[in-house]
């Protein structure tokens, strides 16, 4: 008799977790996906934020140009924390002006 080996069977996935998906293998990053990660790191930010201010309810002295007042220290903070993040976004905006004007004036050359 001649017998023909017989391929191995091959192993069954519904039992395991990711079926289908070879080994290794990574999902898909999409931007629905990216969207909804950055929402719940928002939110929990937020919910740390909130937490903060709550937990820093204490007048705070404010002097400012003249001005002259009290506030909670939490909102000060956060007043401030607003300020310095609004100074960094002014800066990255008049540098990508500045590249892309820059960019703008550059001649190209045809690549061979």
């Amino acid at each position: 008799m001649n017998a023909e080996p017989q391929p191995a069977p091959e192993p069954s996935h519904a039992a395991t977790p990711g079926a289908g998906a070879p080994a290794g293998h990574r999902p898909v990053v999409t931007r629905a996906g990216m969207a909804w990660t950055a929402t719940i790191t928002a939110l929990v930010l937020l919910v740390l934020l909130i937490a903060f201010m709550v937990q820093n309810q204490d007048a705070a002295r404010v002097r400012f140009f003249g001005l002259d007042g009290t506030i909670s220290l939490g909102i000060a903070l956060l007043i401030a924390a607003i300020g310095g993040g609004a100074l960094v976004a002014v800066a990255g905006a008049v540098r990508i002006i500045q590249l892309r004007s820059r960019n703008r004036d550059t001649p190209t050359t045809p690549r061979p």
